[in-house]
């Protein structure tokens, strides 16, 4: 049984005894099963490119993020980037695949227009430099997730 509540705009549900069969669409989910499966089929991160303002756009989105155009051109990225901004994680958070402390960097891949976020290894926190060079390490088990990418160490 479905039990709705009546407010303005619609119906919104309350509560369900037994079960509800829902149908619903994740619009990112062709985009994102391709972007990790090509991280763990071939080692490639793909972006996807604006027809209108150019922009590369990772991970990949139905629509541009600068100017709300529709997008669908896939490219393939380098696996190399600049270290943009980062953090010393000192407390455990689920999913993650290092114990802490560890680095938590933002990396402008070369040929992106937007940030990655992953983990910086291969070096100290007292040595780590906004704008250094970094590239991907890339895990021996990958299972088509953001950790297909070990971590990013300094070139």
């Amino acid at each position: 049984m479905l039990e709705t509540a009546k407010p303005s705009g619609g119906d919104i549900v309350k509560s369900v005894t037994g079960t509800l069969d829902i149908k619903y669409r994740f619009s990112y989910g062709e985009r994102y099963d391709r972007f990790f499966r090509e991280m763990r089929d071939n080692k490639r991160i793909m972006g996807i490119a604006c027809p209108k303002c150019g922009a590369v756009l990772l991970p990949p989105r139905p629509y541009c993020g600068f100017c709300y155009t529709p997008v669908d051109e896939w490219v393939e990225l380098s696996d190399e980037g600049a270290l943009l901004t980062y953090t010393v994680v000192h407390l455990p958070f689920i999913g993650q695949p290092t114990e802490p402390p560890y680095i938590y960097a933002f990396i402008m891949l070369d040929g992106a227009d937007v940030q990655f976020p992953h983990i910086l290894g291969e070096i100290e926190a007292a040595d780590v430099r906004s704008g250094m060079r970094v590239k991907a390490v890339w895990a021996e088990e990958r299972k088509g997730t953001l950790h297909d990418i070990k971590y990013f160490r300094p070139v």
